[in-house]
């Protein structure tokens, strides 16, 4: 089996801790383990053994009641990307088809079109007259066909920071039933909302359904490597033998944590600091985006520390992340890097002051640019102004 280079990650991995000013991070600034334990003496006298290979009960229980689940419907995992490779694994056999979201974390395709026989995508687009993302209903119902096994979607979409309405979520379903597809959501944005109402969960709305999702993104904590499946029961098991083979058990720390974290009145606190940190970020990132409205068009995220924004300059993404990396020390997520063309994705969860410096180092780029834009356009003018001199003549 051959797998495609996964370049968001790989370049993430390369160069996040060589550059002056990484803005590619996706979260919110991470929470420290005094701010999670109440006790550190009980914490520190904990043997590190191995927990539950599943995750704990109580683990399972806190993360059953998020989403109205039972207990055995939980699978803890290694990060949601684990959760993530244990699902499409587990699922997709080499004469499958699958259909992917796009623009995506490209994690699901690139398992995808190593695990199953073919792979297609279906679109979000920019919906400018309700400035929202929204799903392009067409490219779904081409992209699932009765050959397709598995369905994948990212709701709070990344790199967009896009939410399905309900109108879009219940089209997925029809379209999932029809085909006998399973669906795959990845939720790991949700709970992290710019307003106060939460994504809807797909959880409950159909019966070959997964949801995966993670601590690191809504809930500040991507150091702590927990992630989750919740799936029908007989699923689970299922899974639980592919599991056995990569990582056995999250860690027994990671666990304990996890379950203070996941604690229903503790979760809520985390995520309001969550978007608390989103509320007043995203305004000075705004200010920013508008100051170069000649090149930029944005439509603001619904949820996620994240914005994705058009451009109109001479140049891809992938030249462009290049060039801000190697002249400006500066890390961008390109839009080639989430199937999108010339996009670039900025995060804004961490030190807002930090991030602005940053893209004082792309103003720079930009110019530059710009510049070469209107040399080029000049040339061009003065050459058909002299083509149809010599025609005259």
């Amino acid at each position: 089996m051959r797998i495609d280079l996964f370049r968001m990650e790989r370049t993430q991995c390369l160069f996040e801790n060589e550059v002056a000013f990484n803005l590619s991070e996706s979260g919110v600034l991470p929470l420290r383990v005094e701010e999670l334990v109440d006790d550190p003496e009980q914490f520190l006298s904990y043997s590190l053994k191995y927990p539950e290979s599943d995750g704990s009960n109580e683990l399972r229980d806190h993360f059953a009641k998020w989403y109205g689940a039972r207990r055995d419907e939980i699978l803890v995992t290694n990060g949601g990307s684990e959760a993530n490779f244990t699902a499409l694994w587990g699922l997709l056999d080499p004469d499958d088809h699958a259909a992917i979201m796009l623009p995506n974390y490209l994690q699901s395709w690139g398992l995808s079109r190593a695990y199953s026989a073919k792979t297609t995508t279906f679109q979000l687009v920019e919906h400018k007259a309700n400035n929202r993302w929204a799903l392009d209903i067409e490219s779904l119902r081409r992209a699932v066909t009765k050959k397709t096994k598995l369905i994948v979607v990212t709701n709070p979409n990344n790199p967009t920071g896009a939410v399905l309405n309900e109108e879009e979520m219940s089209e997925l379903i029809r379209v999932a039933r029809k085909a006998n597809a399973w669906l795959l959501v990845d939720e790991i944005y949700r709970g992290a909302e710019v307003r106060d109402s939460i994504t809807p969960t797909f959880w409950g709305r159909y019966d070959k359904l997964l949801i995966t999702s993670g601590l690191s993104k809504a809930f500040g904590l991507p150091g702590l490597r927990i992630g989750w499946i919740v799936a029908p029961a007989k699923t689970i098991a299922q899974l639980c033998r592919y599991r056995d083979y990569t990582t056995l058990t999250p860690t027994f720390l990671s666990d304990r944590l996890a379950r203070v974290v996941m604690e229903p009145a503790r979760r809520e606190q985390v995520l309001e600091r969550t978007r608390t940190i989103i509320r007043r970020n995203l305004p000075r990132l705004e200010s920013w985006i508008r100051s170069h409205r000649d090149i930029l068009t944005y439509i603001p995220p619904v949820a996620g520390a994240i914005t994705f924004f058009r451009y109109k300059l001479p140049i891809s993404s992938a030249a462009l992340f290049d060039r801000l990396r190697k002249e400006r020390s500066v890390l961008i997520t390109p839009g080639d890097h989430f199937g999108a063309g010339r996009y670039i994705r900025v995060g804004f969860g961490y030190d807002v002051d930090y991030t602005l410096r940053g893209l004082a180092q792309v103003d720079t780029t930009f110019e530059e640019l710009k510049k070469k834009t209107r040399k080029r356009v000049a040339t061009n003018s003065r050459l058909t102004t002299a083509a149809h001199r010599r025609g005259a003549a």
